[in-house]
């Protein structure tokens, strides 16, 4: 925990339902390392969309807790990240989702096991956070197919990459390019998109790779335009993507932009770090720099 207060109380902000579900064990070996890490822990079980928020916010005005955690998938991240935002609050992540690409990123530990380590780690950074039409993100949102499958995703009861590679694979024919009025940082640019990344982190989860050079720290967006790839060449583009090698392939232009304005002909789909938003047709991309303190584990040395 950070050593920079005497404050032993840490808060879990905790969704039951992110990845393949929730084990009461967890909890007591989560508080076990606690308790070995002299810490005093709380628990609050999230009743519903924006419960992590409402929560976080709470623990942020009342400063009881050196750390509030995030303990779910990217959506809780997101969730807990909006009470937070723009406070002295810490905030930690514990992931339990399907893809965790923002704790990927920073090398949090994915293992229960591991997570023990991470509870004594008191490295603190000034992590960026960006808005899409006033909507915060952390980690990666976008619009066109990703966006498509995110508000398919899960709609059978099934999560996990399986799942999500099969609809991939069943809509990917039907989606086509599409174009826009796109104005970066006040210069226009002209691309045609299957998808626009915009990436805080460097994955969607899972390793995933869409942006491999974007830093959470460097007060900028990496904006990924990728076009439809043919389907001789998906396994090449998929190994460049599980590989952090994206940035070379033909099909994609990564540019680096602070604001980014979008205009439509018609209603689009969009994400939020995975969740699906309303379509929209007008889009507003805005960096916040450091506007969230995160902990992250006290031996990650890589640039992130």
């Amino acid at each position: 925990m950070p050593q920079d207060t005497e404050n032993k109380k840490v808060l879990f902000i905790v969704n039951k339902y992110s990845g393949t579900g929730y084990k009461p064990a967890v909890e007591g070996r989560l508080l076990t390392f606690c308790q070995e890490a002299g810490l005093e822990a709380h628990l609050e079980f999230t009743q519903g969309r924006g419960h992590a928020t409402e929560l976080a916010t709470e623990a942020a005005r009342s400063k009881k807790f050196s750390v509030v955690y995030a303990m779910g998938g990217d959506g809780t991240v997101n969730e807990v990240a909006k009470g937070v935002l723009n406070t002295q609050q810490v905030m930690g992540i514990i992931p339990k989702g399907s893809g965790n690409g923002l704790a990927r990123h920073l090398g949090i530990p994915l293992n229960l096991t591991r997570t023990a380590g991470y509870l004594h780690s008191d490295k603190i950074i000034e992590m960026d956070s960006f808005s899409v039409n006033d909507h915060l993100s952390v980690n990666v949102s976008g619009i066109g197919f990703d966006a498509h499958i995110a508000g398919l995703f899960g709609k059978n009861g099934k999560r996990g990459l399986a799942n999500y590679a099969r609809l991939v694979l069943q809509e990917f024919v039907r989606y086509q390019e599409f174009t826009g009025e796109i104005i970066i940082d006040g210069a226009e640019v002209k691309e045609k998109i299957f998808v626009v990344a915009f990436a805080n982190s460097s994955q969607f989860g899972n390793n995933a790779r869409i942006a491999p050079h974007a830093s959470v720290c460097d007060g900028e967006l990496d904006i990924n335009f990728v076009r439809k790839v043919p389907f001789v060449h998906a396994a090449g583009f998929a190994r460049k993507m599980f590989s952090g090698q994206l940035s070379k392939s033909r099909f994609v232009k990564i540019v680096k932009g602070k604001e980014v304005k979008l205009r439509f002909i018609k209603p689009m789909a969009f994400h939020l770090d995975g969740e699906a938003m309303p379509p929209a047709s007008e889009f507003v991309v805005k960096i916040n720099p450091g506007s969230i303190r995160l902990l992250i584990p006290g031996n990650q040395s890589k640039t992130i």
